[in-house]
């Protein structure tokens, strides 16, 4: 059970990545792997300003700015110097790994003794469940990890609502106006060089956020952490729009969070059936291979189903 919960609580904090991923290739349609780079600087600056006795909130939110910062870079890189928005966020990637090393001063920092989010977590568990063994479904399961699991999948809601009401607004509809005709939102007055901007600010905020949860739940920043973020929330993100199959923003928002959550359960199932750890990544291609695929071949299907039953109704 604890595999399970676990794998729940990966879940929901790397949906934070998927709805970054999801704001840069869907409502963009920009090919930034800044996201690599914005997820483990969001962790380096969590777990620096963790050793150093700064409030966990303000650590985070210190992930969460500095994110913001990378992406901005990269739309900054694309719009107003007019490089490939591809090889942008090769380029900001490639100079974030130097500076997330400056940043921890070596390839690992250890958060043992750091105050993080997961004690207030575990704090507030513990006051709430006590310290005592909960049975659900007949499965036992530890006030820390139910406590755990309770604390990710509020702030992930609390997330999701914020994303949510901040593209409702007249500038999050401008965003999103960028992305589907950006010649029209020129028309209309609106610069859309610094939406492409402000958009990959927040979709590698949210990024970093997610790195700074993540390495504050493992207990450890590494500079390596970062590898396959991009890959990850891309198939999040369409698993997700398989599972709601429409184009609303909430239920797209709903849809990459799932997405996100089967995924890690889908990894963790491999590794239970006796994976090897060293063939994740390989195993982790394949999933998006299949994630990529499976859409288009069930479209497909249905269509050769229908053209059948219409063959058959005339014959």
């Amino acid at each position: 059970m604890s595999l399970l919960i676990g794998a729940l609580t990966l879940g929901f904090i790397f949906s934070l990545i998927a709805l970054g991923v999801l704001i840069s290739f869907r409502i963009f349609s920009f090919p930034d792997i800044t996201a690599d780079g914005s997820s483990t600087l969001g962790a380096a600056l969590a777990a620096i300003l963790l050793l150093n006795h700064v409030h966990p909130a303000l650590a985070t939110a210190a992930g969460f700015a500095g994110g913001f910062l990378a992406g901005a870079l990269t739309g900054t890189l694309a719009t107003k110097f007019r490089i490939n928005g591809l090889l942008s966020g090769i380029l900001v990637m490639t100079g974030l790994y130097s500076v997330n090393l400056r940043i921890m001063g070596r390839s690992n920092v250890s958060l043992l003794g750091a105050w993080t989010l997961a004690n207030w977590a575990d704090r507030a568990g513990g006051a709430l469940l006590g310290k005592a063994t909960l049975h659900f479904m007949g499965w036992e399961i530890s006030a820390r990890e139910a406590s755990m699991l309770m604390a990710v999948i509020l702030f992930i809601l609390l997330a999701g609502a914020v994303m949510y009401a901040f593209f409702q607004t007249n500038l999050g509809t401008a965003m999103r106006a960028t992305g589907d005709n950006a010649q029209m939102v020129r028309a209309l007055g609106v610069n859309d060089d610094h939406m492409i901007i402000l958009g990959l600010g927040v979709s590698n905020a949210l990024v970093a956020l997610g790195g700074a949860l993540l390495a504050q739940y493992q207990g450890f920043a590494d500079v390596q952490m970062g590898i396959g973020m991009v890959v990850w929330g891309l198939a999040s993100a369409i698993i997700g729009e398989a599972l709601v199959a429409t184009r609303s923003l909430g239920l797209t928002i709903a849809g990459a969070v799932m997405g996100s959550v089967l995924f890690r359960l889908l990894v963790a199932i491999a590794l239970r059936i006796g994976l090897n750890p060293n063939d994740l990544k390989l195993a982790t291609a394949v999933f998006v291979f299949l994630a990529l695929i499976t859409p288009a071949l069930l479209k497909r299907m249905g269509k050769l189903r229908a053209k059948q039953t219409a063959e058959a109704s005339h014959a």
